[in-house]
């Protein structure tokens, strides 16, 4: 099974095809403040690596959010326009989700931790289960460093995402040896990751439905909250 992997909630953006388990082609991006510039000739770019066209691919899995407001409704609109053309089922992969994936087994709590901007971070906590997979701890939340922090227990935690980058120091000096993080190469989300999260949810016999499929915000949207106060 051919499935394209997209990710643009995330400051690094992420192309990735695979086939199967085998990955054909990974292509990471600036998605920076113009992810609509940026996201086609990524996703063409992949598709020349891995010697394909559109219509050879069997799916297409997105990242949904929470992130960048602008990057996830771009990723999620060229989707949706891409399976319209190809007929590829699609299916909505959430960020936090594939960023704790992206960490090898491991005895300590996950925290994959996204920059919300504003003082807060969009984090989820996560366990390895016994046999394999992930469970969640807790909803997708956007708030502040140091609330997040007062989630923890006493267990080792990893961290994993952009927000490491800008809240790194901060996490280390409240939870000291209890703060680990993960390498570089799996702090940002790749394509191919989005991919086989997406691959699975298919072979589950799960895929969404194209028309409905929406974005995971968690935060208000600046135009939501101005209708609010109107």
């Amino acid at each position: 099974m051919r499935v394209l992997g997209v990710d643009t909630a995330t400051t690094g953006g992420g192309i990735g095809i695979i086939d199967d388990e085998k990955v054909l082609a990974e292509y990471a991006f600036d998605a920076g403040d113009a992810p609509s510039a940026r996201l086609i000739p990524a996703i063409k770019t992949v598709l020349d690596q891995a010697r394909l066209d559109l219509a050879a691919l069997d799916a297409i899995a997105v990242s949904l959010g929470p992130g960048s407001f602008t990057g996830v409704r771009v990723g999620l609109s060229a989707v949706k326009g891409l399976s319209l053309a190809g007929g590829m089922a699609v299916v909505g992969i959430p960020t936090l989700d594939a960023l704790a994936s992206q960490l090898h087994p491991t005895p300590s709590l996950i925290c994959p931790l996204i920059d919300a901007r504003k003082g807060e971070v969009y984090a989820a906590l996560y366990k390895q289960r016994e046999g394999g997979g992930l469970e969640r701890l807790t909803p997708y939340q956007v708030l502040s460093p140091a609330a997040l922090l007062s989630q923890l227990t006493s267990h080792a935690t990893v961290f994993v995402g952009d927000g490491v980058e800008v809240y790194g120091d901060f996490i280390k000096g409240h939870l000291g040896e209890r703060a680990l993080f993960a390498p570089p190469e799996l702090r940002f989300l790749k394509g191919q990751t989005v991919a086989t999260l997406g691959r699975k949810r298919i072979k589950q016999g799960e895929q969404d439905d194209v028309a409905s499929l929406v974005p995971l915000y968690v935060r208000p949207s600046e135009a939501e909250l101005k209708g609010m106060h109107t």
